[in-house]
Parts: structure tokens; sequence; C-alpha cells
């Protein structure tokens, strides 16, 4: 018991970081959040600060995928103007 309420205090002190994860290190956080959410033996309670976090993750990542996608899209434009 005293495991599962390290593991929720973990959860919750976690997340104002989340924000500044590189984009690695929070898919790797969302991996781990996602292996303990299928592995169970959590309370309801941490489970759902176990989705949360995901959740948190998960905008993360997209961040950074959407960010890449625009420099490919500048990289790409700026190509094609001066071939043009």
């Amino acid at each position: 018991m005293a495991d599962q309420q390290q593991d929720g205090q973990a959860v919750r002190g976690a997340a104002g970081g989340d924000e500044a994860l590189g984009y690695e290190q929070a898919r790797d956080a969302l991996l781990e959040v996602v292996r303990q959410l299928e592995t169970g033996g959590t309370s309801l309670e941490e489970s759902l600060a176990l989705w949360e976090r995901g959740e948190r993750l998960a905008k993360v990542c997209q961040r950074w995928l959407d960010g890449a996608r625009a420099r490919l899209d500048a990289a790409l434009a700026a190509e094609e103007s001066a071939d043009g």
C-alpha cells in the first residue's frame, strides 16, 4: 500500500515538469504510464492521475511533432522558392 501511495505521489509530482520535456523524454514517460496502466494494481485515484499525466505527455509529444512538421514545411517552401 505504501508503494502505491508513493507511485501516486510521483505521478502528481511529475505533472508540473512534463511541459519542459523533450520529445524522447515525453515519449518514454508516456510509454511508462501506459505500462503502469496496463499492469494494473493501482487504485482508481492513481489510475486517473496516470491517465491525466498520459494525456499531458501525449500533448507534449504532439507539440514536438507539430513543430517538426512546421520546420520541414518551411524548409521545403524555402527550397521551392529558391528553385523557382
